[in-house]
C-alpha cells in the first residue's frame, strides 16, 4: 500500500508573488491594460522631458552675452555668441582637432576591435572565450581618468616606454602632450564599447556561412571581405557611431594626454563656463556641440540604417 503523500506548502515566494499581483489590480486594474506600455515608459519620458528642459535653458543663456563689466549676462538675446563661436579662429581649430581625432578613433578602434570580436565569437574553446571576455571587461573597472594617469606614467619623459628606449640607446621621446598621445589614449578607452557593439553582430553569423564559401573555393580573404564584413556591416555602423560620439564629446583623454594643448570642443566648454565665466559662449559651444553630434547620428542613420541600435535597419 503506498504511503500518503505529505501535505502539500505553498512556497512563501509564490505567495509573494501572488500578493505582488493582486497589489497590481488593484493599482493599476485591468480596464487599464492599454495605457500599460505609456506606463512603462514614463521613467524615459520623465529623463527626456528633463533633457528637453535642461537644452532650453542651455539653449537661452546661449542666447544672452556677457557683460564685461559686470560680468553678467545680458537681458536681451543676441546671435553674438554663435557668432563668435563660428568666427573664432581657435574654435575653428579646435573643432577640425576635434573631427579629425574622432574619424581617426573611429578606424582605428574598428581595425582593432573587429579581429578581437571575431576572436572572441569564433573561438571553440571555452576557457579563451572567457578569458577574451575578462581582458575585455577589466577596463570598465578603471576610471578613464586612472587610464590616463596610467598612460602619464608609461609614456612619460621618465616612464617606462623611454626608458626602455634608453637601453637601446634611443633618447627619450615626447611621446606626451601631442595629437596622436590623444588619439592613442582615446582608440585604448573605446575599443571595449566597440567590441562589445561588434560581437552581437558576428554571433549572428552562422559560422556554416563561412564553412559553405570556403567549400565553394574562397580563401579566408575573400570569405572575409564579401561574407563576414557585408553581414557584419549592421555591427560595425552601430559601433563607428558609438565611438564616433563619445570621441567626439571627450574631455579627460584631451585634458590630459593633450596637456592643454589639444583641446576638444568639451575642454573649450570647460573652459568658458568655469575659467573665464562666459557662460553664455560655453552654452553657445554646447548646443553646437550636441547639433554636430546629432546631424552626425541622423547623416548615417539615412545612409546606412540604423545599424544594431535599432530593429529592421536596412541591409
Amino acid at each position: 500500500m503506498d504511503k500518503p503523500t505529505r501535505d502539500f506548502h505553498y512556497p512563501l515566494r509564490w505567495r509573494l508573488m501572488d500578493g505582488a499581483e493582486r497589489l497590481a489590480d488593484i493599482l493599476w486594474p485591468r480596464r487599464m491594460a492599454r495605457w500599460t506600455g505609456w506606463l512603462m515608459l514614463t521613467p524615459a519620458l520623465l529623463l527626456v522631458g528633463l533633457l528637453v528642459l535642461g537644452l532650453l535653458w542651455i539653449a537661452d543663456g546661449s542666447l544672452r552675452v556677457l557683460d564685461t563689466a559686470t560680468f553678467l549676462p545680458s537681458e536681451s538675446w543676441s546671435a553674438e555668441n554663435y557668432t563668435k563661436a563660428l568666427t573664432t579662429p581657435v574654435y575653428g581649430r579646435i573643432a577640425w582637432r576635434s573631427v579629425s581625432a574622432t574619424a581617426l578613433t573611429v578606424v582605428l578602434t574598428l581595425l582593432l576591435a573587429f579581429p578581437y570580436a571575431y576572436a572572441m565569437v569564433r573561438t571553440e574553446r571555452a576557457w579563451v572565450r572567457k578569458a577574451l571576455l575578462v581582458v575585455l571587461f577589466l577596463p570598465f573597472f578603471i576610471g578613464q581618468v586612472v587610464r590616463a594617469y596610467g598612460w602619464l606614467i608609461i609614456l612619460g619623459n621618465a616612464g617606462i616606454v623611454n626608458e626602455g628606449l634608453g637601453l637601446l640607446g634611443v633618447p627619450p621621446q615626447r611621446l606626451l602632450f601631442n595629437f596622436w598621445a590623444v588619439v592613442f589614449g582615446l582608440v585604448q578607452y573605446m575599443l571595449p564599447f566597440a567590441v562589445l557593439m561588434l560581437a552581437p553582430a558576428l554571433t549572428a553569423i552562422p559560422a556554416e556561412i563561412e564553412t559553405a564559401a570556403g567549400s565553394l573555393g574562397a580563401n579566408w580573404r575573400r570569405t572575409l571581405w564579401h561574407v563576414v564584413l557585408p553581414m557584419a556591416k549592421p555591427g560595425l555602423i552601430g559601433a563607428g557611431l558609438v565611438v564616433a560620439t563619445l570621441t567626439l564629446t571627450d574631455f579627460a583623454m584631451p585634458a590630459m594626454l593633450g596637456g592643454g594643448s589639444q583641446d576638444f570642443v568639451a575642454n573649450a566648454i570647460y573652459d568658458q563656463f568655469f575659467r573665464t565665466a562666459d557662460q553664455g559662449l560655453g552654452a553657445a559651444l554646447a548646443l553646437l556641440l550636441v547639433a554636430a553630434g546629432s546631424v552626425l547620428a541622423a547623416v548615417v542613420f539615412a545612409a546606412f540604417g540604423a545599424g544594431t541600435l535599432a530593429m529592421g535597419a536596412r541591409k
